[in-house]
């Protein structure tokens, strides 16, 4: 099936909490690092009318929405964008509100910020807006981009909890559903700063057909046909394949232990790198060898 929309998915830069890094970030409005001015850009010049396309702003995930909207409107209108609003969903009743449909269906971008995956997927999961996204996605010249909690909400497999610092020990990584925009993918954001390789090894030991993407901040992927896939941002993208992998001891230890894994390939994509999801091949766009 060929899909029109595109996915744009971006580490993030300020996490706006979770579960287990609590350290909410109060000042978020003085701080939000705009990594925003190199790749909103790029969602501006992808989208079907550029600077006059329809942008929401989604903030369904934060716990600040009030301090972090304005802040994303503020960003894309410094790029030119003339039609950007703040789309509120704080209810599951809201995202069935025949207003916020109407302007669903109206949208050329939906910017989902960051913040708790959880809580988007929860309150907007199985909702007339869940069902109209996926739709728009599909069949229309239509952008998702997402950042931190949006980014990691977007795949079909979510991660939504787990300690860096023990995230190889059985257990310790939680998953759950997504919003199902892209399959055969699962999503980890803030993802070098932060040192969560763990966490991606263990949700990929788990399933080993579906590959791990890890997000650096200031770092994204801009994704067409839920196939290609294009590095762009300042930082680094970090995928773990796991179709190799000769052996573990995942079912044998108990839960708390650390696991063991053999022969996990991993990539390390930069910008403008290329990966095709179909054909498992990375294209390096400065290669030592061209």
């Amino acid at each position: 099936m060929n899909i029109l929309g595109k996915l744009i998915i971006i580490g993030g830069a300020v996490d706006k909490g979770s579960f287990t890094e609590t350290d909410l970030d109060k000042n978020a409005t003085s701080n939000l690092n705009f990594f925003e001015t190199g790749i909103l850009k790029r969602i501006l010049n992808e989208s079907k009318h550029k600077e006059n396309s329809r942008i929401e702003v989604i903030t369904t995930a934060s716990v600040i929405p009030k301090e972090i909207g304005p802040e994303y409107v503020k960003a894309f209108e410094y790029l030119n964008a003339k039609n950007v609003d703040i789309l509120t969903i704080e209810r599951r009743e809201q995202a069935a509100d025949e207003t916020v449909l109407a302007r669903l269906k109206a949208a050329d971008i939906v910017m989902f910020t960051g913040g708790d995956q959880l809580r988007l997927t929860s309150i907007l999961g199985g909702t007339p807006f869940h069902d109209i996204l996926l739709d728009k996605y599909h069949k229309e010249e239509f952008i998702y981009a997402g950042t931190s909690a949006g980014a990691a909400a977007a795949s079909n497999n979510m991660i939504y909890q787990g300690s860096s610092s023990e995230a190889l020990l059985k257990g310790e990584v939680k998953i759950s559903s997504g919003l199902g925009l892209i399959d055969g993918v699962i999503i980890d954001t803030h993802f070098v700063q932060r040192g969560r390789i763990g966490r991606l090894f263990q949700a990929v030991v788990g399933n080993p057909r579906v590959l791990g993407i890890g997000l650096g901040e200031d770092t994204g992927l801009l994704i067409t046909n839920n196939t290609q896939m294009e590095a762009i941002g300042s930082g680094l993208v970090i995928l773990v394949d796991g179709r190799e992998i000769k052996d573990t001891n995942l079912t044998k230890v108990e839960l708390g232990q650390p696991i063991s894994i053999s022969h996990l390939v991993t990539h390390v994509m930069s910008k403008f790198d290329t990966y095709n999801l179909e054909t498992h091949l990375m294209h390096i766009q400065s290669s030592h060898y061209l």
